[in-house]
């Protein structure tokens, strides 16, 4: 896939504190993948080679509101999430508590995404970006090619992809640049999603290869 700055963004996904940082709710499950991968350097990599070279970059966070509580059923991971406060926040126009939270940004990402430049789309609520504002915000910018990271592998990121391909959209997922909960039932997530990232994405570059078309 072609990288170029004309028509071409990033996209990451839920780069906050709860999957990524090591006092986050998730850790015990990802923090593994996340230190084999690098994703938290790659990154930041990516994020700094984006802003240098014009790339518009995207942000889809996910965050949960205590009136998404009151919903009547919720798959295993999403139970587990309302369990621990994952991504909680105290409302959807109320910030207080957020500074620092497992909801927040990743603190050395905040340069990038508190630039006044990047976009942060409305909340997803599951995995993809059916429920959030995402797909058209970059339909009103004209991007029909995505570099795509963040968290996690084989469900958010996963889901994202999916859904990108279906509305048209060319897709590049940096191999790097995401990783995966392990379970000891249900098994490596990371390996599982890079399986079809295979069979799905345009390309499963790293972030050395990403970096070095965006820069070139």
């Amino acid at each position: 896939m072609e990288i170029q700055q004309s028509d071409t963004a990033v996209v990451f996904i839920d780069p906050q504190n709860d999957v990524l940082s090591e006092n986050g709710t998730s850790w015990a499950a990802v923090g593994a993948s996340v230190t084999e991968n690098g994703t938290v350097e790659n990154m930041e990599r990516i994020f700094r080679a984006a802003k240098k070279r014009g790339y518009d970059v995207f942000i889809s966070p996910h965050y949960f509101y205590p009136t998404d509580s009151d919903w009547t059923f919720n798959g295993p991971l999403e139970a587990e999430e309302f369990r621990t406060r994952t991504f909680a926040r105290s409302g959807p126009l109320d910030l207080s508590g957020f500074r620092g939270s497992g909801a927040d940004w990743l603190e050395r990402f905040k340069p990038y995404i508190e630039d006044g430049r990047t976009i942060v789309a409305s909340p997803h609520k599951v995995f993809g970006p059916q429920t959030n504002d995402l797909v058209l915000q970059l339909r009103k910018r004209g991007i029909a090619r995505i570099v795509l990271g963040g968290m996690l592998a084989n469900l958010c990121v996963e889901s994202h992809l999916r859904e990108f391909l279906e509305q048209g959209f060319e897709v590049a997922v940096v191999r790097d640049a995401t990783a995966g909960p392990r379970h000891p039932d249900w098994g490596d997530g990371y390996k599982a999603a890079i399986t079809n990232y295979r069979f799905l994405a345009h390309s499963v570059p790293t972030t050395e290869e990403v970096v070095d078309r965006m820069l070139r």
